[in-house]
């Protein structure tokens, strides 16, 4: 399927690994000119032909870098924003993203509203001007944990909530002026979050007493995944692509939840 994304551009958050990885080499392969933001910039970013550019998007002035940085590599504006930056285990000791809300500091808060808050916002703020100019589309990266904030860290449910809920808001004010706004919910996708022997999932395996291969093998049927198994990230990415495509001219918005049947509700 023809897609139309030839000859766009698009900035990507996020952009190093996992979901934004596949989010990157997902619209290069349908002819975008990507900027990708990343904190650091992997060997597997750089194969995929993208710009990439370091920058810390927690920081306050990082995402207006980063616009900045991609309007002079990309020779004019915007026609893609995906806001994926964002991290489970943001804030410091992974221990503690598994103790419960009286664990967490007002550090580790500012941190994960940071990373998965405000680092969208102020993204979306630098890049909104470009993205009326060239009538284009927003995609956010949130997480099933904002429909069930019991199901992760609460600093990181609580500001993926926030995510979900300015995308509605963004949608409804700038809808008029040609700007589509959609946000994809994802439940747990097969990353380094989960996989990696330093990550959340190794963490909460220590804490409920399981080796990491156990509490992995048994999570998608823990957390009601009618699929058996894990989110791929090339499926959120493919998701991601359409949304940010003219296909999905009319489609803003609306929150897409990608989490094999783990939300039960309409």
């Amino acid at each position: 399927m023809d897609l139309h994304l030839t000859g766009k551009t698009a900035v990507v958050t996020g952009a190093s690994r996992g979901i934004g990885l596949a989010v990157v080499e997902a619209l290069t392969a349908e002819g975008v000119r990507v900027v990708a933001g990343a904190r650091t910039v992997t060997p597997e970013l750089k194969r995929t032909g993208a710009t990439a550019v370091s920058v810390d998007l927690s920081e306050a002035d990082g995402p207006a870098r980063l616009i900045e940085r991609a309007c002079a590599e990309l020779g004019g504006d915007i026609d893609v924003l995906v806001n994926n930056v964002g991290g489970g285990d943001a804030g410091g000791d992974g221990a503690s993203q598994t103790s419960g809300f009286l664990a967490f500091t007002d550090r580790q808060w500012a941190q994960a509203i940071d990373l998965n808050f405000l680092a969208a916002v102020r993204t979306t703020r630098a890049a909104l001007p470009h993205l009326i100019r060239t009538r284009g589309a927003i995609v956010n990266v949130s997480s099933n944990g904002a429909r069930m904030p019991h199901a992760g860290p609460t600093p990181y449910t609580t500001a993926k909530a926030a995510l979900t809920a300015l995308g509605k808001a963004l949608a409804e004010e700038f809808g008029p002026h040609g700007v589509r706004v959609n946000t994809v919910s994802p439940g747990p996708v097969r990353t380094a979050m989960w996989e990696a022997p330093d990550g959340y999932g190794a963490e909460l395996a220590k804490a409920m007493g399981l080796e990491q291969e156990q509490l992995l093998a048994a999570l998608p049927a823990t957390m009601g995944m009618t699929t058996g198994r894990f989110v791929e990230p090339a499926e959120v990415a493919a998701l991601v692509t359409y949304l940010a495509s003219p296909l999905a001219g009319s489609t803003t918005g609306a929150d897409h939840v990608v989490d094999g049947g783990s939300i039960k509700t309409t």
